[in-house]
This record gives C-alpha cells, sequence and structure tokens, in this order.
C-alpha cells in the first residue's frame, strides 16, 4: 500500500480491522491483548510504515522514557564517569537521561530533585549533599529514586565507593614510607565523602604516632593550588588531598615553588581520574569504579520502573594505585 503522507494510528486499526485502543495497547506491549491481535496490528504497521509517536506514547503510558540525575559538580572527572556509565545504561534499555547539576549549592538539591521528577520517570541522585534528615523528606516525595555515595537508605536502594576504607589504605602506605605529619586537603562541606576520609583519619590518629593537620580546601584544581603555601607551612612529609584534582592543582603549586615531589613531599589523590597517570611525577591515588557505579545504579532504577527486584545497596572498596607521587619520608 503506498501513501503520501505519514500513517497514522487510524490508519493502522482500519486495516487491522480493530480498535483505537488495542492499536495502542498492542504498540505498547500491553500483556493483556490476544497475540493473534497482536500480530495482526504489528502486520498492518509494518506494511503502513507506521511507528509509534513517542510523545503520544508517553502520554498513553503515563511515561517519559527519561529519568533525571542531579549531581554536584558536571565538571568533575568522577561524576562525569558516573554518568557515562549510567547514560551508556539507560540508552540500551531506551531511556535517555536529563542532567542537573547543582554547583555543590546544597540549597538547590531540594528544588531540582523536585522541578525535574516532574518531568522524568524517576530521579538518581548522585552524591547529594543533603543532611540526611532532608534527604530522607527528599526521598518519600520523589521517588522512584536511587541515591549514588550515601550510607544505605530506607527502602531507596543506593550504590557507593567505600571512600573510609581506601582512605585507610592511603594513610597505612604513607605511614610505612615513614611519614608521620600528614596534611589533609578536605573538600566541600557537607559531603558524605568527605566526612568517611575524616572517619579514617581519626581512626589514624588513635594509633599514637600520627599526626595530622587538616586544611580547608575545595574540589578543583584551584583549591588545591591555593593550599600551597598552608601545606609548606604546616610542616608536614605527605598530603592527603580530597581528589585527584586537588591534588594536581597542589603539586604543580609547590613545584613553582622548587620543593621536589616526592624527595621532598609526597601527595596522594582519589579516584583515579583519567589525568592522574600522567602528572609529573604520576600520582598515588586510590581508583573508583565510577563508571561501573554509574551503570549499577542505572540497574537499580531500570528495576523500580519495570517491577524488577532493585538491590538495595551496593558498594565497591576503592583500589590504591602507587605511583611515584609518593615517597619515603625526609629525614
Amino acid at each position: 500500500m503506498t501513501r503520501s503522507t505519514r500513517a497514522g494510528i487510524t490508519d493502522v486499526a482500519k486495516l487491522a480491522g480493530v480498535s483505537l485502543s488495542t492499536v495502542s495497547r498492542a504498540m505498547n506491549g500491553n500483556p493483556t491483548v490476544d497475540p493473534l491481535l497482536v500480530e495482526r496490528v504489528q502486520a498492518a504497521a509494518a506494511e503502513l510504515g507506521y511507528t509509534a509517536n513517542p510523545l503520544a506514547r508517553s502520554l498513553v503510558l503515563g511515561q517519559t522514557q527519561t529519568v533525571s540525575v542531579m549531581i554536584p559538580d558536571l565538571g568533575n572527572p568522577t561524576f562525569q564517569a558516573i554518568l557515562h556509565g549510567l547514560s551508556r545504561a539507560a540508552a540500551t534499555d531506551g531511556y535517555h537521561v536529563l542532567i542537573s547539576d547543582t554547583a555543590e549549592q546544597v540549597d538547590r538539591e531540594v528544588e531540582l530533585a523536585t522541578t525535574t521528577r516532574r518531568r522524568t520517570d524517576g530521579v538518581i541522585l548522585c552524591a547529594p549533599r543533603l543532611p540526611q534528615s532532608e534527604l530522607s523528606t527528599l526521598l518519600a516525595s520523589v521517588g522512584p529514586a536511587v541515591v549514588i555515595n550515601r550510607p544505605p537508605q530506607v527502602d531507596v536502594p543506593t550504590v557507593a565507593a567505600d571512600y573510609e576504607a581506601a582512605m585507610t589504605e592511603l594513610i597505612a602506605h604513607l605511614r610505612d614510607l615513614g611519614h608521620r605529619r600528614m596534611a589533609f586537603l578536605s573538600g566541600v562541606v557537607a559531603s558524605t565523602s568527605g566526612e568517611a576520609r575524616a572517619r579514617a583519619i581519626a581512626d589514624a590518629e588513635q594509633v599514637g604516632d600520627l599526626e595530622f593537620v587538616e586544611i580547608p580546601a575545595g574540589v578543583d584544581f584551584d583549591s588545591g593550588a591555593a593550599a600551597a603555601d598552608a601545606v609548606i607551612d604546616s610542616g608536614a612529609t605527605a598530603v592527603l588531598a580530597f581528589n585527584d584534582l586537588v591534588a594536581m592543582g597542589l603539586l604543580s603549586a609547590v613545584t613553582t615553588r622548587g620543593l621536589r615531589v616526592p624527595e621532598d613531599l609526597s601527595i596522594t589523590g582519589f579516584d583515579d581520574i583519567p589525568f592522574a597517570a600522567y602528572t609529573t611525577p604520576p600520582l598515588t591515588t586510590a581508583t573508583v569504579p565510577a563508571a561501573e557505579i554509574g551503570r549499577l545504579a542505572w540497574d537499580a532504577m531500570h528495576a523500580l520502573l519495570t517491577g524488577g527486584e532493585a538491590v538495595s545497596s551496593a558498594s565497591f572498596t576503592p583500589k590504591v594505585v602507587v605511583r611515584a607521587s609518593t615517597g619515603p619520608a625526609r629525614s
């Protein structure tokens, strides 16, 4: 059958000899439709070259085939890797991803999550900075939801990295190299992963022969560079940077000031972003399986959307990768 205009659902119904509602249910995979009718509708649609309008399908099903993902910083390579794994997995299942960047502003999280949820089928909160009480209230209103890099939540799937365990291993690595006074460049306030790092430091201090100096810093290259003078003045022989970007900023700044890394100062990062292995010297860090975290977060969301069984919580322990930015403490 030749047509000069695009076929519509009415044309399919007429050719198949069924009602409009039957065509709609058959094309949308409704299991209540008789298989013989489904076959007849599909044959008619194929003959006419008919494809369902995505917007119309969304209105009929009450679904958008889109999920919202809220992150604190789109410029951070770790969050980019999480999004990469998540969006590719979602695309494989026929879904789109709507990204919201809060720019590390906690007060925007509730508004963005609530607003984007109205236009999507679910929301994935990546490392939200909200206090737990506020996060619990938000999750109760925007479900289905999945949370990345927070402790397990009530009735909401979580996927996270064990930052405390990895930080403990980094500290042990520096201690084995003879470092006893270390500086910690802390990240943004209210970061759950930052609190996990702080717990590892507090536990290490209980050993008795280690001393830590906390130096407030941000989460980007510039904040690491800005902390260089404070690090030098602290007398620390090693630095635990909040993440690789901060470590890279510090590495650049102290090198400019004439310090040798690691002879004069050992530096560790966190996350193992793609650039970490190519600094001078290459950066000792902890590898966070960011893309895998994103993929598992999508798997949990997809299960919620399709009636499957979602994992309640999953945790990865980052692997410490020793490179040339750390060495024996200066005597």
